[in-house]
């Protein structure tokens, strides 16, 4: 067996709780509330322990990160523990003080999402009036602070037509990268797939566009691009692969190889608040079960792109077919590959039905 190796990053996903409605959001369709959270203290242990472990990056997530009034508490945590931090934020509850206080703490990136380039359009995506607004004024904040910035576009149906604009906004606000980052269809995503897949030709409409971009833009804006799942002939290896360079830790405290693994069933993971960072890592039952390739079935234990993409995503496997084992039916090599993908294109061809957005507490059948 290949000894387990430190992870490089660590997502802190500190709430739940958020402004946005998105329908495509990461987060589980049960949130945490905001009495389950881990106080200020809690979450300076972990990035302590953190650091102690070998981690080099902390991604500061949730919901909404600035809801939380400690946020600056804790950048400086991080930051007096010589770990590099990003700010994964929908901007909207940010003024210019703030950003002046957390760049003062010591945060060294700002990764603001956006949902579309048309203001109208966008708000309404996110289920936030003046939003778009609010975040192109918090982009100007983060360039004041001399801090780096990523726009993170999360497309779909509902918005890939303004994609050229959207990469001309990131030129604008002087990003450094672009995510160009299509839904990939878990949680959230999931219960919408009618209302965003894209059609095939959309999807080759949007390639050619960043392809074009890259080499119009090299050397001013790099543009990361995520393909839907759906219409890739290879799955993605989820977060590195599982338990191999990234752990999650949820606004209640358990902690995760990726932010969707909660929703597996018959899985325990494991909490910061009865067990040591670094104990989960190396000895949780939960991070051993999709470690490396002894679990794969085949044809995945004998692919030679098996130490490429570990498989592929357990969540979106299971959701699809039903068994945490299962090849992820990204997989051109997967059994239901291609009836998911004539269900797919059949649903993007149709009318988008109305967005569920997402809220907690909200009913969901």
């Amino acid at each position: 067996m290949t000894a387990v190796e430190p992870p490089l990053a660590l997502l802190a996903e500190l709430t739940h709780r958020c402004p946005l409605q998105c329908p495509y959001c990461s987060n589980p369709l049960e949130m945490d509330r905001a009495a389950t959270e881990l106080d200020t203290a809690a979450w300076q242990r972990v990035f302590d322990e953190a650091a102690k472990l070998g981690v080099l990056h902390v991604h500061f997530s949730g919901g909404e990160p600035a809801v939380r009034r400690d946020l600056e508490m804790l950048v400086a945590r991080c930051a007096g523990l010589g770990l590099y931090t990003n700010l994964i934020t929908s901007a909207v509850l940010i003024d210019r003080a703030r950003m002046q206080a957390l760049a003062k703490a010591g945060l060294n990136h700002v990764q603001i999402s956006v949902q579309g380039s048309d203001p109208a359009n966008a708000d309404r995506i996110g289920g936030y009036a003046g939003g778009h607004a609010r975040k192109i004024e918090v982009a100007g904040f983060v360039r004041e602070a001399g801090l780096p910035l990523t726009l993170n576009a999360v497309m779909h149906r509902q918005n890939l037509g303004e994609l050229g604009e959207v990469i001309g906004l990131a030129v604008q606000l002087g990003a450094r990268r672009l995510e160009v980052a299509h839904v990939q269809y878990y949680g959230w995503a999931l219960k919408n797939r009618a209302a965003l897949m894209p059609t095939r030709a959309q999807l080759e409409r949007a390639t050619a566009t960043v392809e074009a971009a890259r080499a119009r833009l090299k050397g001013t804006l790099v543009i990361d691009y995520v393909v839907p799942d759906y219409y890739a002939r290879r799955p993605k290896a989820c977060m590195g692969g599982w338990g191999r360079r990234f752990l999650n830790v949820s606004p209640n405290g358990s902690v995760l190889p990726c932010h969707a693994a909660s929703t597996l069933p018959g899985m325990t993971f494991e909490n910061v608040k009865e067990r040591s960072l670094k104990d989960i890592w190396y000895g949780s039952e939960a991070f051993e079960r999709f470690r490396g390739t002894g679990w794969m079935p085949e044809p995945c234990r004998s692919c030679d792109q098996r130490e490429i993409d570990w498989g592929g995503c357990r969540c979106q496997a299971f959701a699809l077919t039903g068994a945490l084992e299962a090849v992820d039916p990204a997989c051109e090599f997967a059994e239901g590959h291609a009836a998911l993908v004539a269900s797919a294109e059949d649903e993007s061809a149709g009318p988008a039905p109305a967005l569920i957005y997402r809220r907690i507490g909200t009913a969901l059948v």
